[in-house]
């Protein structure tokens, strides 16, 4: 299995060098040389599998012959042993024909652990085995860093720095990053958007100099590691629900399109997905791309749910080069220009390729929080702002006629103020979450400026 850039200007790669590179040289993401594909005989037989048994076929397809087969049903065992529900990703139902699909139960409540923990085991090894180390710069809207440091804390071949936009998280989210003590993490708090903290990853990845003498990678859907492990729960919620039989649809709240670009990378295997309803807040470039064929940058509004507070979805890009037949000098030429004004026309026959899987709707504040207590009135049920905006976005596609799985990306103890304030009533929250209240944080204050970043990551990684 080789691996290309979405820019077309750098040479492929195999699975293990485009894991540990996460950006391609050219500025551009890896996608595989050519899709691989399950048949539907090997899709119907996840049914009623353990869950690390369906990531270990998933992932299979797309690693080859790099890692061995029963090394990676060990790394995939280990990622899901600590996740709290037997299930790992259990299915509940909320409606007639809605199911969510909660993605929580991870060590840092977030859906992020569903792949972070992969991730960090297949770094590991690969790293143990060519006796490297790497440095891995994270720029989280919230959760990925939370997930990042707990999958990579202590770990003896890597050292990470997550940045975070100052002031735009919950605390939960925050405390999750912030008070490990490990000597391999570090946490700064950027004086700016996660735009920001997500365009100077990208020129930290882009610095030749920076990325060969402190081994610099990252964790961020950028790396198609995360995406091919986040499309593992499409296939067991889908054939939960008589896949593939039968059609299913999902709906997805989104910021950076990692979740979602997962489910066309599902539907690319041979899952049969009918329709993906991409839901975004009111920072809405994604849900106004579907449905107007402009993807335009605005001003980043901070929201109740704040991990899709994004104005710069990276994933889109990978979306975009397949529906332009894959043509890299395009695929450059329109994202160079959207890094300059700000906007992108989708060429119209690249738009109705996207149309064919993907919808786009904004959810605003009011609604987000009406559908928390709405929820919970119907169904006893507390779920998070990103939940909601995705539960809203569900009861508004009345034309969605399969089964319709809505992924629940966090805990509603991650965002209790936004739910209690929704709802009169406070999220419990579990042991792990109420212990980081009484341990101390360490991080730093920098500005968003590219150049400080990446002497603060220089000096960690010599240090």
């Amino acid at each position: 299995m080789r691996y290309v850039s979405t820019r077309g200007a750098s040479p492929a790669v195999g699975f293990v060098d485009a894991v540990l590179a996460g950006l391609a040289p050219d500025g551009g993401l890896y996608v595989p040389e050519e899709w691989p594909t399950l048949t539907r005989e090997q899709i119907a037989a996840f049914a009623g599998q353990p869950y690390a048994a369906v990531a270990t076929e998933v992932l299979a397809a797309f690693v080859g012959d790099e890692i061995p087969r029963e090394t990676l049903a060990e790394m995939c065992a280990e990622a899901y042993a600590g996740f709290t529900h037997p299930a790992v990703v259990p299915l509940t139902q909320i409606a007639p024909n809605g199911f969510i699909a909660e993605l929580f139960h991870g060590p840092s409540l977030a859906f992020k652990d569903v792949a972070m923990q992969l991730l960090a085991r297949l770094s590991d090894h690969v790293l143990g085995q060519s006796g490297r180390t790497q440095t891995i710069l994270c720029a989280t809207s919230g959760d990925t860093g939370g997930a990042a440091v707990e999958a990579f804390r202590g770990r003896a071949n890597t050292r990470i720095v997550a940045m975070f936009p100052d002031g735009r998280i919950s605390e939960v989210q925050r405390r999750f990053m912030t008070t490990a003590a490990e000597d391999n993490v570090r946490c700064v708090a950027v004086a700016g958007t996660f735009d920001d903290c997500q365009a100077i990853l990208k020129d930290a990845l882009a610095d030749a100099s920076l990325k060969q003498s402190v081994g610099l990678s990252a964790v961020n859907s950028i790396n198609f590691a995360r995406i091919v492990a986040q499309a593992v729960y499409y296939f067991t919620s889908a054939v939960a629900l008589g896949a593939p039989g039968r059609a299913v649809a999902f709906c997805v709240p989104s910021g950076n399109f990692g979740d979602g670009f997962a489910g066309y990378v599902a539907k690319k295997l041979g899952l049969p997905i009918s329709k993906i309803v991409v839901a975004t807040n009111s920072n809405d470039i994604l849900a106004r791309a579907f449905q107007d064929g402009r993807y335009t940058r605005g001003a980043v509004a901070a929201t109740q749910s704040p991990a899709m507070d994004i104005q710069s979805a990276s994933n889109f890009e990978r979306l975009y080069f397949e529906c332009v037949r894959r043509d890299g000098l395009e695929t450059a030429r329109a994202f160079k220009a959207f890094a300059e004004t700000g906007f992108i026309e989708i060429p119209p026959q690249a738009l109705a390729a996207m149309r064919e899987t993907f919808t786009g709707l904004s959810v605003g504040e009011g609604d987000t929080s009406r559908t928390i207590l709405a929820t919970l009135n119907e169904t006893g049920q507390l779920i998070d702002p990103h939940t909601a905006v995705a539960v809203n976005a569900f009861h508004r596609s009345r034309d969605l006629e399969d089964p319709v799985v809505i992924l629940s990306t966090a805990h509603a103890a991650k965002f209790p103020e936004a739910v209690a304030a929704a709802a009169g009533e406070t999220p419990v929250t579990p042991r792990k979450a109420r212990a980081l209240a009484a341990k101390a944080e360490r991080f730093d204050h920098l500005p968003a400026e590219a150049d400080t970043i990446k002497a603060y990551v220089r000096a960690f990684a010599e240090g």
